[in-house]
């Protein structure tokens, strides 16, 4: 079954808690992972950011809520027991434990309204008006409105790139490949990028600032789909050129037959279509400005084991 939201989890973590003198976080993940019956593939399912498993996450985030709310109590590190309110809760036999019930104490309420991030206060408010809260962690949530973000703002700026100049897009093309460290400086990638034309060339862009390779640049600003003829034209022009390695990069998108042809071949042709190419722009800094940072912090355990 899929990793249960961290709502879900509160009741059983609070359970489980109260069933010892003291629980590690170690054991607690151990026995819900026993009661969900979670599978390997469940447990290993990583958090966008890649350095925490979603159910590592969100036990630890149902353990922290039930602590903020004085339910739990943390003797030491990474340790959890039940308070006499634990225990006065598990007395009335909750069918749930959530946002909404841990509402009721005071405690909760001053951690909930220190929050001031918009999903959080969102959150918030779905109780109020019937709807259920959402089953994200106020981590996953921060990363998901990141996403959408991010995704909006990709195919807002790819439909800005679609409307330039092909001269405007070349320079594009000169100034996306530097920010990712081809080409050596921006005076050398701008001589060799489009101005060949031979073959199905636009350019030829060094592969490091040392230039002990080359990389054979196809840029096209089209809006119909590239395909296999395409890239096969463009495979003749690197093998004319007794060329390694090229990239094909367009605004518009690929045919499968053009992916499949792209990948059997010995020379290496890297195809970026627009929906990479945007988030290309957005990883590299070109053609967007930053309008503010967050940092998301978390716990350092480390610190606080030395004290």
């Amino acid at each position: 079954m899929p990793v249960p939201d961290f709502q879900s989890l509160m009741l059983p973590v609070l359970q489980f808690v109260a069933g010892g003198e003291e629980r590690t976080l170690a054991s607690i993940r151990e026995a819900m992972a026993e009661k969900f019956a979670l599978t390997p593939t469940d447990l290993a399912e990583l958090l966008p950011n890649g350095r925490q498993t979603r159910f590592s996450n969100r036990v630890g985030w149902a353990s922290s809520y039930l602590k903020q709310a004085r339910i739990l109590e943390s003797p030491r590190r990474a340790s959890y027991r039940v308070t006499p309110r634990g225990r006065e809760v598990l007395a009335t036999s909750p069918s749930r434990i959530d946002i909404a019930f841990l509402q009721q104490f005071e405690e909760f309420q001053a951690f909930r309204e220190a929050a001031t991030d918009e999903d959080t206060e969102a959150e918030r408010a779905r109780p109020a008006a019937g709807a259920p809260a959402s089953p994200l962690t106020p981590d996953e949530l921060m990363r998901t409105g990141y996403g959408r973000l991010r995704s909006s703002l990709g195919a807002e700026l790819l439909e800005r790139v679609k409307a330039i100049t092909p001269k405007a897009f070349e320079e594009l093309v000169v100034d996306l490949l530097v920010r990712m460290g081809y080409g050596g400086s921006r005076e050398d990638a701008s001589a060799v990028v489009g101005r060949s034309g031979d073959e199905g060339i636009d350019g030829i862009i060094k592969e490091d600032r040392l230039g002990l390779d080359a990389i054979y640049v196809q840029a096209k600003r089209w809006s119909n789909t590239v395909g296999r003829p395409d890239i096969q034209r463009f495979a003749g022009a690197l093998q004319g050129q007794r060329a390694r390695k090229g990239v094909f990069m367009t605004t518009s998108s690929f045919s499968a037959e053009a992916r499949e042809y792209a990948s059997s071949l010995q020379t290496t042709i890297v195809l970026i279509d627009g929906v990479q190419l945007a988030q290309l722009m957005l990883d590299y800094g070109v053609g967007v400005s930053e309008s503010g940072v967050f940092r998301l912090w978390k716990l350092d355990e480390d610190y606080f084991e030395a004290s």
